[in-house]
């Protein structure tokens, strides 16, 4: 499962992720195994692009088109069981971080992620 900044990178900037990181993710595809997202992760896109200093380097309609369209990502929606479980993940303070280390934990996945707050944490098995 990707964290939102290691799936921007990977589609603006690949070069910013460690080797470990792009070697894991380019070996799934290879393989043809889906890449999970949080949905959470897609408000999070959203206001990176929006705001006086956007931080997203594409149009928001592009990135989304390119989610949308390319088959190897998979959405993992927000249920009651990702929102129970992430009241109960109080190491972390935001929200979006919560709903991501949740929907991991209740899908049994690993996350890819650099988030420091998120690895500390240990809530969660990470790829760093």
């Amino acid at each position: 499962m990707l964290d939102t900044h290691i799936l921007a990178r990977w589609l603006i900037d690949a070069r910013e992720l460690s080797r470990i990181q792009l070697r894991t993710l380019e070996s799934a595809v290879r393989r043809g195994e889906p890449l999970a997202l949080s949905a959470i992760s897609l408000l999070e896109i959203a206001v990176l692009a929006s705001g006086e200093k956007p931080r997203l380097q594409l149009p928001l309609e592009e990135f989304f088109k390119e989610l949308n369209s390319n088959p190897v990502f998979r959405v993992l929606p927000l249920t009651y069981e990702v929102a129970q479980e992430a009241a109960l993940l109080d190491l972390l303070q935001d929200p979006a971080d919560r709903t991501i280390a949740a929907t991991a934990r209740v899908h049994r996945l690993k996350l890819v992620t650099a988030d420091q707050r998120i690895i500390g944490s240990r809530l969660v098995p990470v790829l760093e």
